[in-house]
């Protein structure tokens, strides 16, 4: 599905990625973990397609495709989605609303039938509903007066609705607290497929108690400096990621 070759990204002219190769299957979970500033939301982004990011060297095929040459809005439709770090406020809008616009949107573009307001009613209640969300809140305006932890649940509803191939969230797990965490990592399990793959950026290894992950990659100063499944995770959780950057442990992806 994804295929990242001798990556090299860099902002105003500083390099911030400095050689990342990763590979993606369809249907897994990849953990992307590392200290602040390591460049895992830079990875993110680049793959969404978020202006000011370069690439000055390597290659990123999504599906075949060359990302690096596709606007943001095809990549959407080619079936990515972002879910926000920070997910912005949007007073006056309603959500449904908003999603419904995002949807039509994906539709026309697959040549398929558009849904009115009562359709589409119906389809974000199921979603709503599988994913454990209160319904009442698709009526609200988009992330207006909301917590932490209904921010980042709004952002998995739209991932529901809109039903990407490759879904890259970047630190759904920050500003939440236990029983928050809990609920937005159970609608994210929901939504787990053998058709759909999740790149999950993250500081801690809480997070991946959760959402267990195939593979985790540790990133640092912008390359990968160990690669594993989720047992890495547990000893970064343990050490730190100092002790990692410091010892040569040999973990290795396939």
């Amino acid at each position: 599905m994804l295929e990242i070759k001798n990556l090299h990204v860099s902002i105003n002219g500083i390099e911030i990625l400095k050689g990342i190769n990763l590979k993606v299957d369809s249907g897994e979970t990849h953990a992307i973990m590392g200290p602040n500033g390591s460049g895992k939301s830079t990875l993110a982004y680049i793959l969404a397609g978020k202006p000011g990011y370069e690439i000055t060297k390597g290659s990123v095929l999504f599906e075949g495709s060359d990302l690096s040459t596709m606007p943001v809005e095809e990549r959407s439709r080619a079936g990515i989605f972002l879910s926000f770090q920070n997910p912005i406020a949007i007073p006056g809008v309603r959500m449904d609303h908003f999603i419904r616009a995002g949807y039509n949107q994906l539709q026309k573009a697959a040549g398929k039938q558009e849904l009115d307001v009562l359709k589409f009613d119906k389809l974000i209640k199921e979603k709503a509903a599988s994913l454990e969300i209160e319904y009442s809140m698709t009526k609200r305006f988009v992330n207006d007066g909301f917590s932490g932890g209904e921010r980042k649940k709004n952002e998995i509803l739209q991932m529901a609705v809109l039903e990407p191939k490759l879904a890259l969230l970047d630190e759904i797990d920050s500003g939440l607290d236990v029983d928050a965490l809990r609920e937005v990592s159970t609608a994210v399990n929901n939504m787990r497929s053998q058709s759909r793959s999740l790149i999950l950026v993250t500081h801690y290894q809480r997070l991946l108690d959760h959402i267990a992950p195939d593979y985790v990659h540790v990133l640092s100063e912008g390359v990968f400096i160990a690669q594993g499944d989720s047992h890495l995770a547990k000893e970064v959780e343990l050490h730190g990621y100092d002790w990692l950057i410091n010892r040569d442990i040999g973990f290795s992806l396939k």
